[in-house]
Formats: structure tokens, C-alpha cells, sequence
């Protein structure tokens, strides 16, 4: 009897042993017929497996039958009865949930091909129901959206012009990158007209990454960027026509248009701006100026192959705009008014080609030309030139366990001042020359981002930039991410600043030097899947930013010159990100609170740094009934914020309302109020100082324009 005991325990300890059976699952998108990573593969609501970036996972099963649960953001879950007798493989399909699929979306800008959900990066995707929404509220251009963003601030720097930059978790429009198509187009004296001339319905998604990514894009991106996508053909004829008037004197329309059939494809946007002047406040001087503004964007592609995508593409945008005194009925009264004209003219080239093992070679490149004519009463005209030259070169290979991405880049800029010829800044240029290497590794539950950049600049020298960053997910519900990035911007007199800056003013010296940056950030998620109609998902991210001898303008209050130097010390910004989103059937909520402590260390007593809330909060709900109706209330908070001259400013609250009608699948009317309190900043201080023949305007920390309300309709084939 004992030996019979012995055999039959060695018996069973052999079945548990040998009885271990290896599965190869291979996910498919059911419709796509492309790989699906990071699908999660459960057994009795254990998780035992997750697929990599090629969806490939290998499991250890004893034989017998098993009932396994696919689940994957995007996807419809998948159950599968299996029944293993030996090492095997099989496919599984999964159909895409359409539902969800906006939080599927592969996002570029962190150049290896993941979705939102699985990447190291926080980025945050505004994708084409955010757009579609955005082209009927705000058609002209995209600064409304971006600046609903939690942590972003769209900061207003000319009472005439409109010209704004965008600012992200504290820090000054220059530290944020602006991309089209992953591309730099907006550095310098192009830069603030960037997200002006930039119409929604032009573009597939914008994408937004806080935090360090100067290790993925160069110098510059120390905040975070932002990378406008636009928009490509389908096999379908798409045609999209709007039309827009507000009470506030602004006429827009915009038309795009877009097919492939077999070899080629096109898309084609062109679209018109027309904003009246206004004086809101009644102040004498316009808070809206006389704007005019035309766009046309065609890009042709050629597919020789099912692999290999080729692209050309102009982009070309004409802007004229005056404000100021324009309202005096006397012609023989000494006028003040600014006028700005600019004409962009940019070229867009790509050509990608897919290989038979998932990896992926890219070239891309842009030239752009910006030309800016300035006339301000009593000033002598400025007409200033920038050329923008950009090449990259990028290879990416998806291996089992890992993927692994690699580039070189070339990115030049000169700007020139035709007139006068006696402006303080005559002639200014960068050029840089990068390589670039990520390798993204996933063991089991953790994802290992591994980066370094080095960039040689023709002035400044040698840049070396690491970065290294991880992504894990703890069980379906939660996920957290933490990553370090090392960043630089090189001195440029004419980055974005919150206020605007003359030629004439600004002096540089070739003693600046280049800024560097330490960036970290951290957070985690929580999702909870309710029922096919109800989840709720919660983020909360910290974050935190150094920079060295921070590049400082420094206004002569007798001369108004502007000198640049480094300050001595660094300049930090830190705080938190909470968002969260809730689900309920046909409504939607959105809540997010950001805290931002923005400090310039190298002073001794008022170090904070100007027109920066510390508090910010916003609350969002929708309401669809039968896809006919679509109902919207918006609510933000903006907390106090301090001027220049060391006072703050009172906290302040904006709201607005959506009401959007299905009349079919073709018409869409949309009837929206924004700023419905009409708060502005002149009801609390005047917009300048001196006469109104010579005003000094103020920086603005808040809306001018007051409350607008406007009626679009729409057409979509």
C-alpha cells in the first residue's frame, strides 16, 4: 500500500508537471486584420496573459478545456472555449467596439505605435468627436479646445491682434512645443499666429503630451507639445461644408473634401475668417480687430503599394488684422491702430513604407516661409522674413517582447528684418542637426521606455538628452506611469511671450546661454467598466519641472528696450492633475482640477511667476437624446493670479452651453453661448494705460471679448 502511494503521487505530480501545454493566442482586429497589443487574456476572472506589441502571448496551460476572456479598450469582449491537448496556436478575432474606439486611438507623437492606454507617456487625445464639436462651436481655429485641457492655458498676449501662445503646466508659451504632423512650423516670429490660422475640421486629432518630451522632438518641448494631425482620405467620398456667424460679428466658412480610390487620394481644405471690430468694453479701443483671414490646404497621396504611403502637400495662409482706435469719427484725429499682415506658404512631403515584419520606415519633411508687415501709429513700418527647414528620417521595428524606434533630423530657422534697417534685432538663426533611439520593452505587467537624444547645434554645440520611463498595469482597474525627461531651449529673442515684444525693442546678446531642464512626472488610473453603458475612469498626475539659468526679459522702463540674459538660479513648476470621467448611458461628465505652483527660484521675495493661477477647475456634461439632440453645459473656475507689479488678480468664473440638432445623418445645427456670465477683464481694470492716442496695455489675464453666441450648420456627406 505505500508504494502504491508513492506511484500514484509521483503519478500526479508528473500530470501537473508535463501536463503544462504551451499556447500561442495571436489577437486580431476583425476588421483591420492588424495585430491588437496589450490585450488582456483572463481565466475565472484571473488574469494570465497579455499580448505584446506584435499581439502575440504565449500561455502555459494544463490540458483540458479552458474558458478564456479577451478584453481590450476599444474591443467588444471576446470569451473562448479552448480545448488543449498539445502545444498549439490559434487567432482570435475581436470586433471593434465603435462606442470606444475613440479611446483606442493610436497616437503618433510618441513615435512607437501604441494606444493611449498603454503608453508611457501621459498624452492626452482630442479626437474626431472632440473636433467634430470644436468645428461647430469654434471653426476659425483650435485655441479653445486646446485650452479647455486640464494644465493648459491659452495666454492672450496683444489687445489688438489676438496673437496667443499656449502654456502648459506653468510654464511660458516657449517651453511648449507647437507640431503639425509631428513636424516644427511655429517657432519664433511665427509662432504666436500658429494656433490662430489652425480651423478644426482640417484635422484628424490634436495630441497633447505634458511633461518633458524633448528627448522624442528636441529642444523646446521642456512643458510638454502639442501635435496637430490632420486628416486623410478614405476609401469613402467625404465632403464637409460649414458655416458659422456669431454675435460678435465673426462669419466663418470652411469646406473639406477628401477620397482614395486604388493608387491616389486627396483631401483638400479651404476655408474663410472674417471677424469684424469690436469694442466690447466701450473704451475706445477695439477688443476684437478687423480680421480677414483665407486657407487652403491640399495634399495629393500616391499608394504604389498596400504598404507604402507617399504624401505631398501647401499649406498656405493669408492674415490681415487691425485694431486699435478705430472708432473716432474725426479723420484728422491722431488714430492709434496696429495692423498685421502675414502670408505662410508651406510645403509638406512623407513617404512610409511598411515591412512584411511590422516595422515601419519614414521620411518627412516641410519648408515653410512666414512673411509679417507691422504698422503701428507713430512707429515705422516692420516687415520681417522667417524660413523654417525641417527633415527626419525614422525607422521603428516591432520585436516579441519589445519595439524599437530610431532617427536622425535636421531643423533650421532664419528670420530677417527687411525694414528698417536700423531695428535693434537685425538677423537671427538656429540650426540643429539630431539622432534619436527609444526602445520600449514589456515584461508582463510593466512597460520599460527606455530614450536618448543627442542634438548638435551650429551655435550652442552638444546636447545630450535621456530619458527613461515606465508603465504598469496592476490589475484590469488600475494602471500607473512615471517618467524622467532631460530637455533644452536655446536663447531665441523671439519666442512667445506673454506680452509682445518689437524688433525694435529687443537687444541680444551673444552671451545668453541655453537653458536646460529636468522634467518628472507620475500618475495613476483607475477604470471601472460598469456595464456596456456605464464606466467611470479617474487620473491623477503629478508633475515637475526645473529650469537652469532660465532665459529672462527684462523691459527698460525709460528706453522700453529689452535685454535677454540667464537668471542665476532655476525657475520650478509643480503640482497636480486630477481628471475624471463619468459615463452614464447618454450622459457624459467631465471634471478636472489642476494645482500649479510656478515659482522663480533665483529671487529672493515675490517668486512666483505672473498671470499663473494656482487653482483651476472646470466641469463639463453632455446629454444626448436619440442621437438627435445633443445637450452641453460647461463650468470653469480660473483662481487669482498675479500681475507684474506683485498685486493679484480676483479668481473668476466662465460658463457655457451647447445645444447641438441632428436634423439627419447629412445636417447638423449647432446653437452655442460662450462666456455666459460675460465676465472680461476690463469690468475689474482698464486694458491700458496713457492716452488712448498712445496706450500701454496691460498683460491680460483673463477674456476681453465677453459673451458670444453663435449658429453654425453643417454639412457632411
Amino acid at each position: 500500500m505505500p508504494k502504491l502511494k508513492l506511484i500514484s503521487i509521483l503519478l500526479l505530480i508528473a500530470n501537473c508537471v508535463f501536463g503544462q501545454l504551451k499556447l500561442q493566442v495571436k489577437v486580431f482586429d476583425e476588421n483591420s486584420k492588424q495585430n491588437i497589443a496589450f490585450v488582456t487574456i483572463s481565466e475565472k476572472n484571473i488574469q494570465i496573459g497579455t499580448t505584446d506589441t506584435n499581439g502575440i502571448c504565449l500561455l502555459k496551460l494544463t490540458a483540458g478545456i479552458h474558458q478564456l476572456e479577451f478584453t481590450q479598450i476599444g474591443y467588444t469582449k471576446k470569451l473562448e472555449s479552448i480545448n488543449i491537448s498539445q502545444d498549439e496556436s490559434i487567432q482570435i478575432m475581436m470586433k471593434p467596439d465603435v462606442q470606444a474606439l475613440d479611446e483606442i486611438v493610436i497616437v503618433s507623437s510618441t513615435r512607437n505605435n501604441t494606444s493611449i492606454e498603454n503608453a508611457t507617456l501621459k498624452v492626452e487625445v482630442l479626437g474626431k468627436e472632440e473636433l467634430d464639436e470644436e468645428s461647430s462651436i469654434k471653426p476659425g481655429n483650435v485655441a479653445s479646445i486646446i485650452g479647455d485641457a486640464s494644465g493648459v492655458q491659452i495666454q492672450q498676449s496683444s489687445v489688438t491682434t489676438g496673437n496667443s501662445n499656449v502654456r502648459i503646466q506653468g510654464l511660458d508659451g516657449k517651453y511648449t512645443q507647437l507640431l503639425r504632423d509631428g513636424m516644427p512650423l511655429y517657432e519664433g516670429f511665427s509662432g504666436g499666429f500658429g494656433i490662430l490660422s489652425t480651423p478644426p475640421l482640417d484635422l484628424q486629432q490634436i495630441e497633447m503630451i505634458k511633461g518633458s518630451a524633448s528627448t522624442l522632438y528636441g529642444g523646446g518641448a521642456i512643458g510638454g507639445l502639442i501635435n496637430l494631425i490632420s486628416r486623410k482620405p478614405k476609401m469613402q467620398q467625404e465632403a464637409d461644408v460649414l458655416l458659422n456667424a456669431t454675435t460678435l460679428k465673426e462669419f466663418n466658412g470652411n469646406i473639406f473634401l477628401a477620397h482614395r480610390k486604388s493608387k491616389f487620394g486627396y483631401t483638400l481644405f479651404t476655408g474663410s475668417n472674417q471677424q469684424l471690430n469690436v469694442d466690447v468694453n466701450k473704451d475706445g479701443i477695439s477688443d476684437l480687430p478687423d480680421a480677414q483671414s483665407y486657407i487652403v490646404h491640399p495634399r495629393i497621396f500616391y499608394y504604389p503599394t498596400e504598404r507604402t504611403t507617399i504624401y505631398v502637400g501647401y499649406n498656405g495662409v493669408s492674415d490681415k488684422r487691425i485694431g486699435g482706435d478705430l472708432y473716432h469719427p474725426n479723420e484728422n484725429y491722431n488714430h492709434y491702430t496696429e495692423q498685421n499682415i502675414s502670408l505662410r506658404n508651406t510645403i509638406e512631403y512623407n513617404a512610409e513604407h511598411h515591412f512584411k515584419n511590422n516595422s515601419k520606415l519614414t521620411y518627412k519633411g516641410c519648408y515653410s516661409s512666414f512673411n509679417r508687415k507691422i504698422n503701428i501709429t507713430a512707429n515705422p513700418n516692420i516687415t520681417g522674413h522667417q524660413n523654417n527647414l525641417y527633415n527626419e528620417l525614422s525607422f521603428f521595428k516591432p520585436y516579441k517582447e519589445s519595439s524599437f524606434v530610431a532617427g536622425i533630423n535636421f531643423n533650421a530657422d532664419h528670420y530677417q528684418t527687411k525694414e528698417p534697417l536700423y531695428a535693434s534685432l537685425q538677423e537671427f538663426a538656429n540650426k540643429t542637426a539630431g539622432i534619436f533611439v527609444q526602445n520600449t520593452l514589456q515584461v508582463k505587467k510593466l512597460t520599460i521606455e527606455t530614450g536618448l537624444r543627442y542634438d548638435y547645434h551650429f551655435t550652442y554645440k552638444s546636447f545630450f538628452l535621456p530619458r527613461l520611463a515606465f508603465f504598469y498595469r496592476i490589475n484590469k482597474a488600475f494602471a500607473s506611469r512615471i517618467g524622467y525627461g532631460r530637455g533644452y531651449k536655446t536663447p531665441n529673442p523671439l519666442v512667445q511671450q506673454n506680452s509682445d515684444f518689437s524688433v525694435l525693442q529687443l537687444t541680444f546678446p551673444t552671451s545668453v546661454k541655453p537653458e536646460l531642464s529636468n522634467g518628472l512626472n507620475a500618475e495613476i488610473n483607475y477604470k471601472l467598466e460598469i456595464n456596456k453603458d456605464a464606466s467611470l475612469f479617474i487620473n491623477e498626475a503629478l508633475f515637475y519641472t526645473d529650469v537652469l539659468n532660465p532665459v529672462v526679459f527684462t523691459v527698460d522702463k525709460t528706453t522700453q528696450m529689452v535685454t535677454t540674459q540667464n537668471a542665476r538660479g532655476k525657475l520650478v513648476s509643480k503640482g497636480s492633475d486630477t481628471y475624471i470621467k463619468l459615463k452614464l448611458e447618454d450622459i457624459e461628465l467631465y471634471a478636472g482640477y489642476t494645482f500649479t505652483q510656478a515659482n522663480k527660484e533665483y529671487l529672493s521675495n515675490n517668486k512666483f511667476v505672473p498671470l499663473t493661477p494656482k487653482h483651476r477647475f472646470a466641469l463639463v456634461a453632455m446629454y444626448e437624446i436619440e442621437g438627435k439632440w445633443r445637450i452641453g453645459i460647461e463650468g470653469s473656475y480660473t483662481g487669482k493670479q498675479h500681475r507684474y507689479d506683485y498685486s493679484t488678480t480676483p479668481g473668476y468664473f466662465f460658463a457655457a452651453a451647447m445645444l447641438q440638432r441632428n436634423i439627419n445623418k447629412h445636417f447638423i445645427v449647432v446653437l452655442n453661448c460662450e462666456n455666459i456670465f460675460d465676465f472680461r477683464m476690463s469690468r475689474v481694470e482698464s486694458l491700458y494705460v496713457g492716452s488712448i492716442t498712445n496706450p500701454q496695455f496691460k498683460a491680460l489675464w483673463a477674456p476681453i471679448d465677453g459673451r458670444v453666441i453663435n449658429l453654425s450648420i453643417r454639412w457632411k456627406l
